[in-house]
């Protein structure tokens, strides 16, 4: 089998198949093309309230990334079709334009390709969960979201980034206004030449009307696996078989590989359980190195030769070890902890 075929096989339509090549040869080793074992190894960089320090981008070369997300955060008001960017005085620096353009040119400085991911936070809320009775308000929300992604849209041009994620874990507004998604991708293509994303909920993936518009299917990876409280990676990677055949059954009928926009585990027992259920306990609950680092190494060995998984962002990676919400030793991420071995480890297989 020929270089290219290989690549076809592994990563989908001919649409993917251009674009990594342009992402490969921007590398200056198109001979990269060919080499299946590609994966998109990349962490998350948590946007910091005030300007770096110093480059946190030597940290993440260290552990063999070779991608960065940069999350520019909006806030919607709970119930209120609004979606707020760039005029509260709450949003840290990071997350402002200057900090997001800021924080691209230092990752290309190291080489360091970029996912451009636009979220928005809601307080006391969660995005899959908002909906609205009126067609006023949807309308509005839409314009509100629209203005919002299109200004990141333009910097994802005008700073050659990557790849674009049009939005994450959005499950009623993506099922019950399709229209507008669609619309919406087609206004991105017509300014925005590189890859484009979604990142769907682990338990929504398969309702996501528009996949055959993007280029990668998305997923927050926070899969239910094992509760007890320090599964063996034994047991890890038997929980994730049934995932692990959905996923694969579901990228070749769409011909499209499936990448985790994000994936992680919380610092304490039972991590390889409902996350979601942890954090609201996260404080009473001791820490378990142990635990995160069996659930990293589960999940390489589950999916790394999985030809349709093309890699993911590992959450969450706090610039200069400042985490802020103030349980670091607890939180997402895998910094100084046991599982930085299993990342570096699993990272350096890559060709990058």
């Amino acid at each position: 089998m020929n270089k290219i075929s290989s690549l076809y096989i592994a990563f989908g339509s001919f649409a993917v198949l251009f674009l990594m090549f342009k992402i490969f040869s921007q590398n200056g080793n198109p001979n990269q093309i060919g080499k299946t074992n590609y994966k998109i190894c990349g962490v998350t960089l948590v946007a910091p309230p005030k300007p770096f320090p110093i480059n946190p981008t030597q940290d993440i070369k260290m552990v063999h990334a070779n991608w960065v997300a940069l999350i520019p955060y909006a806030y919607s008001p709970l119930g209120i079709p609004e979606v707020r960017y760039g005029t509260n005085s709450w949003q840290w620096w990071g997350e402002t334009k200057d900090g997001i353009i800021k924080s691209i040119e230092l990752a290309q400085k190291s080489n360091l390709k970029i996912m451009l991911k636009p979220q928005v936070y809601m307080h006391n809320g969660w995005t899959g969960s908002l909906n609205f009775e009126l067609e006023s308000d949807w309308i509005k929300w839409e314009l509100d979201y629209e203005k919002y992604i299109m200004s990141m849209v333009d910097i994802a041009r005008d700073y050659n980034v990557d790849l674009f994620c049009i939005g994450t874990e959005w499950n009623q507004a993506t099922a019950k206004r399709p229209i507008f998604w669609k619309q919406l991708i087609q206004k991105i293509r017509t300014k925005y030449q590189g890859l484009l994303t979604y990142s769907a909920n682990w338990d929504n993936y398969h309702q996501v009307p528009f996949w055959n518009e993007l280029d990668f299917i998305g997923i927050s990876a926070y899969f239910p696996l094992v509760e007890t409280h320090e599964p063996s990676p034994v047991e890890l990677k038997s929980a994730w078989t049934k995932y692990i055949l959905e996923m694969d059954t579901f990228s070749k009928s769409l011909n499209k590989p499936i990448l985790f926009t994000e994936f992680g585990y919380l610092t304490v027992p039972g991590c390889g359980g409902k996350t979601w259920e942890l954090e609201k306990k996260v404080d009473q609950l001791p820490i378990n190195q142990q635990a995160q680092a069996n659930c990293y190494e589960a999940l390489f060995q589950s999916l790394w030769d999985q030809r349709f998984w093309a890699g993911g962002f590992v959450w969450k990676w706090f610039p200069n070890d400042e985490g802020h919400e103030g349980y670091i030793e607890k939180d997402y991420s895998p910094q100084h902890k046991q599982a930085e071995q299993i990342l570096k480890k699993w990272y350096a297989n890559s060709n990058h």
